[in-house]
């Protein structure tokens, strides 16, 4: 790949980053639950004084480990560029959060509303992320390390990842609270439709991905070398 291709691809990686975290964080101020990959890093930052983002680095960092011990051998050198990338999108997740720290919406309907907008930004984000093609973020990339040592399907492992981690959350919840917080209907509604959204949006901006790829032009004819072959012809 192209050097200058590269450097469009993780530039727009970085921004797909982005979105993505501002996405979850718009769920979480929806106040109807996190969506299920940050289910458990929201449920512990309510009852400990360590930022969502933090927590979610802590989550990562779990998940990069666990990645290496499933695949031994097979984890890539390159594999470890999850590292940089879970502490910007960590970093992210907390820029998120205080830029809508002023944001509370009032009304179950406003709650919904904020919700599914939340969801669609996310789903824009982790399109923009898929269409980079460039590295996964550790949620996704640990579901990869699963089906490569089981042979399971790819989407329903994801199932079952997102599920665990949201009975995960339920269980902390319980133990440190005596009740479940973080975990509500908005939960089960992310998990549904965050994905119709990346579809949708993988399809409106396949344009992009043309965009940023580089093909060299061939090395056109030099002019003396169209004169030299024009004389000889009249010879």
């Amino acid at each position: 790949m192209a050097k200058r291709e590269l450097t469009a691809r993780y530039l727009f990686f970085i921004a797909g980053l982005f979105v993505n975290a501002f996405g979850i964080s718009l769920i979480i101020k929806a106040n109807l639950g996190s969506s299920p990959i940050s289910s458990l890093p929201y449920t512990l930052s309510l009852k400990f004084p360590i930022t969502l983002g933090q927590f979610t680095l802590l989550l990562n960092a779990v998940l990069i480990a666990g990645q290496i011990a499933l695949l031994k051998k097979d984890f890539r050198k390159e594999q470890f560029l999850q590292i940089p990338i879970a502490i910007l999108f960590s970093f992210f997740i907390d820029c998120s959060m205080a830029l809508l720290s002023g944001f509370t919406p009032a009304g179950y309907a406003s709650q919904i509303l904020s919700l599914v907008t939340g969801c669609a930004i996310l789903g824009l984000g982790v399109s923009m992320e898929v269409i980079a093609n460039v590295v996964m973020l550790s949620g996704e990339a640990f579901v990869k390390a699963i089906t490569l040592r089981t042979g399971k399907e790819f989407g329903i492992t994801k199932i079952g990842f997102d599920t665990t981690l949201a009975l995960l959350a339920c269980a902390a919840s319980l133990l440190l609270a005596g009740t479940i917080e973080g975990v509500r209907e908005g939960t089960i509604i992310a998990a549904l439709i965050v994905g119709l959204f990346a579809r949708f949006f993988n399809r409106r901006l396949a344009f992009v991905n043309k965009m940023i790829t580089f093909v060299p032009n061939k090395t056109p004819i030099q002019p003396y070398e169209d004169n030299r072959n024009h004389r000889r012809s009249g010879d």
